[in-house]
């Protein structure tokens, strides 16, 4: 299949434009759980809070709007059992079930939901595109906090203070990063 044809099919996203065989998929899902690892060790101790600043996060949407929703899906759920089992590659080369795994978690499930809204198109237009990051980070952090929250003791306004309010910041940069890179992508391969 051309790269014309797979970008004007509705429904395509950009792990599309290669091949299609389950060697690819499998490939597809390890690079992306291998850069959710990778990303993870770009790590960042924020006072008061048991939770870093990493690009773990951005990795994640990332690789769910590439990949799409199933692939997506896939590569952090291979990335949360690898680090389950003593995989080292959690934030700061953690591994097993942290105060922090609800945001995995959370990861898994907004990988799903990037990756069906870029098969709807998200990821064509820098607006679409900021807004899907939104709603993954939303998901992330709607699992995470509480998570947060439950291992930690802490009280709602605790979690909310040590793991949401001291990252929105760096959200809005990685939404506005995702903005720019992914949409050009997809400009670039329709040339």
């Amino acid at each position: 299949m051309s790269t014309a044809s797979v970008t004007a099919r509705p429904g395509a996203v950009l792990a599309d434009l290669l091949p299609t065989s389950r060697v690819r998929d499998a490939a597809l899902v390890l690079g992306g759980a291998a850069l959710t690892g990778v990303a993870a060790q770009i790590a960042v101790p924020v006072p008061g809070s048991p939770v870093p600043v990493t690009g773990q996060t951005f990795a994640a949407l990332l690789v769910g709007t590439a990949l799409g929703a199933r692939r997506g899906f896939a590569a952090l759920a291979l990335y949360a059992v690898a680090g389950l089992a003593g995989m080292p590659w959690f934030a700061q080369g953690g591994s097993g079930a942290s105060v922090s795994f609800g945001y995995v978690l959370g990861m898994l499930l907004a990988a799903a939901a990037v990756g069906a809204l870029a098969r709807r198109g998200a990821d064509r237009s820098p607006l679409r595109m900021a807004g899907t990051m939104l709603v993954g980070e939303a998901i992330i952090y709607a699992v995470g906090v509480p998570y947060l929250a439950l291992t930690a003791h802490m009280s709602a306004t605790a979690a909310i203070a040590a793991g949401l309010t001291p990252f929105l910041i760096g959200d809005a940069l990685k939404a506005a990063l995702a903005m720019g890179v992914l949409p050009t992508t997809w400009k670039l391969l329709k040339r």
